[in-house]
């Protein structure tokens, strides 16, 4: 048996020399040089992606014939009539208003991970289960903690993006949606779709980030990494490694939550469902009215593209960003 322990501790060790660029942990970064990267490095992910969102919402939130075209027939409606700013509507107050709530987010997301993976020691679990129980209540944890931030913030872009379509308000910016929003509904008009955000999304985000870990995992162990002490991965690898877990794991997630997300964007932007402050049981009824089971996954098309590219693209730029943060030995 102690062989056996010898050896199983010998090849997780080799594992952790062979992958140690591939799972680079809290304590090896620079926080400073990797929140102020990872600023500018997801802010030009977010504006390259920020059109899909915009279209998903408009999809998700309209009526009539808008609702049943498809995504790239909606992005050419929004170029015809709004030309190229149309399609970046919000993204100012979404670029600007992330910053703090990111740097939040990504900080919960790392401690709470490796807390998570090191107390997951003293459970009888493979080290494949152990990356991907760790991982999970990372995305867990970070997606409670931040939506207190960020669900506002939501409200704030969607009615932006939504702005233009017929029985949407018009608004001069940001302080205009807020001033127009707590006058009418007061604080909690700012935190419409909290609730199920909370009870919806922190599930999928730690499927999201457990599926990644796992994946990564995965991939890693089938092309015989963690094995020979003398193989590493190469920087080209890492990419593509990380990039396949990432779209993997956006795929799976844009599946399961698109109906979520449905009934919480409308809920967040939509006004006209008569007396009464909207409610997720109101908005669910009215989607079934409109449009049957299927009005569910309205925008899923963008929305499945957006976290494809958005899982591949985050995690790639993610990855990058630890990688240029860590501290010199």
């Amino acid at each position: 048996m102690a062989a056996a322990a010898a050896a199983e501790t010998s090849e997780a060790s080799t594992a952790g020399l062979a992958l140690a660029e591939a799972n680079i942990n809290w304590q090896r970064l620079d926080k400073t040089r990797f929140h102020v990267i990872g600023a500018i490095l997801f802010t030009a992910q977010q504006g390259v992606l920020h059109p899909t969102a915009v279209v998903k919402t408009r999809m998700q939130v309209a009526e009539g014939g808008l609702s049943h075209m498809s995504g790239f027939s909606v992005f050419r409606r929004i170029l015809r009539s709004d030309g190229i700013p149309g399609a970046f509507r919000g993204f100012g107050t979404s670029a600007v208003g992330a910053l703090p709530g990111r740097v939040f987010a990504l900080t919960s997301l790392e401690v709470s991970k490796e807390m998570a993976f090191k107390y997951s020691e003293h459970f009888d679990m493979s080290e494949a289960s152990r990356i991907a129980v760790a991982n999970g209540i990372a995305g867990l944890v970070s997606s409670i903690f931040s939506s207190a931030y960020f669900v506002p913030l939501d409200v704030i872009c969607q009615r932006l993006m939504a702005q233009g379509l017929p029985g949407m308000a018009t608004y001069r910016g940001p302080f205009d949606v807020i001033s127009k929003v707590v006058r009418t509904e007061g604080l909690r008009g700012l935190y419409r779709g909290f609730g199920i955000t909370m009870l919806t999304q922190s599930p999928a985000s730690a499927l999201w980030w457990s599926a990644y870990g796992g994946a990564q995992h995965a991939i890693w162990r089938s092309l015989g990494y963690g094995i020979d002490s003398q193989k590493k991965p190469s920087q080209s690898e890492l990419v593509v490694v990380q990039a396949t877990a990432g779209t993997i794991a956006g795929a799976c997630s844009s599946i399961i939550t698109t109906p979520i997300d449905t009934i919480k964007t409308r809920l967040q932007v939509m006004d006209n469902y008569g007396r009464g402050r909207p409610s997720v049981m109101k908005t669910t009824r009215v989607l079934l009215e409109e449009d049957g089971w299927r009005g569910f996954y309205r925008g899923f098309g963008p929305r499945f593209l957006n976290m494809s590219l958005w899982g591949t693209s985050m995690i790639v730029t993610y990855e990058l960003i630890k990688r240029l943060s860590v501290k010199p030995e």
